[in-house]
């Protein structure tokens, strides 16, 4: 009976060493995550590495020849905001957008991630990320005139991409969506700009002599030059400096603008009625 006892006791401590020593060896990868086993050589397509990479599923380690890291694969979420960065023809303007990155899952790519980043934590990766893409903002704006960001954000964005997704792929990183929220000046240069455009019709109405008729129908007589015209538009930016250009361009929007000021004075000629 001792015998048996003895025995019993025996397999169970084996049998504890083992589970315990498989608890240490044997290591489940998450689907989003990576597992680098570092320590023994292999051959890539890029050249030979001396680390093991597994997506997903388990492995074992062997012990005393190989350490474990683990990267997070999910998204970070990171906030863009530059303030006073000088756009083309030196108005400063302030930014905010965001940003969504990831660390690439797969070969080759990562390769370049666990050079650069591996042993960062999670936030230190956002920080320089955030740097990363703030300094190719400050890059992009300084080739493109405030109108030009204002008007066609998503142009903007796409430029902004083209230039970051360049420098986040030496870094090991992917950019998945980057979006301008807001565009905006300390000096109030796009705020003018607006007002400009938007008094243009009405400015040019109240150049234009107005004769109502019996059944109060109006109608007018643009006598405003062409040439005044067009030094309002270009004035405003709306149109190109160029004379020849802006002649067409103006001769082609008078009649908007004819109907814009038309529909301005019958406004505030039925104001006026009692």
């Amino acid at each position: 009976m001792l015998a048996i006892a003895a025995l019993i006791a025996i397999v169970g401590i084996a049998f504890l060493v083992g589970a315990t020593v498989v608890k240490n060896v044997l290591y489940v990868c998450q689907p989003n995550e990576v597992l680098i086993f570092s320590g023994r050589s292999r051959d890539t397509a890029g050249g030979r590495v001396g680390y093991r990479i597994i997506k997903g599923g388990r492995t074992l380690r062997v012990p005393l020849l190989e350490t474990v890291d683990r990267m997070d694969l999910t998204n970070m979420t990171i906030e863009l905001s530059v303030k006073g960065a000088y756009s083309k023809g030196g108005i400063p303007l302030s930014v905010q957008g965001i940003a969504n990155i990831k660390v690439p899952g797969e070969e080759p790519m990562i390769h370049n991630t666990l050079e650069r980043l591996l042993g960062y934590s999670r936030q230190q990766i956002m920080q320089v990320a955030q740097l990363t893409l703030e300094g190719n903002l400050r890059g992009v704006l300084a080739g493109l005139t405030p109108e030009q960001v204002n008007t066609d954000k998503e142009a903007f964005a796409g430029k902004l991409t083209e230039e970051a997704e360049h420098d986040l792929s030496r870094l090991g990183l992917v950019l998945d969506t980057l979006k301008i929220q807001n565009v905006s000046d300390e000096v109030g240069y796009l705020q003018s700009i607006g007002r400009m455009r938007s008094a243009l019709p009405r400015r040019i109405a109240s150049d234009t002599p107005w004769r109502v008729g019996g059944d109060g129908s109006s109608s007018s007589s643009l006598r405003t030059p062409l040439g005044e015209v067009d030094r309002i538009l270009a004035r405003s930016g709306m149109v190109s400096h160029s004379p020849t250009r802006s002649s067409s361009v103006t001769r082609d929007r008078l009649p908007y603008l004819q109907a814009r000021a038309r529909d301005d004075r019958r406004a505030t000629l039925s104001l006026c009625d009692p």
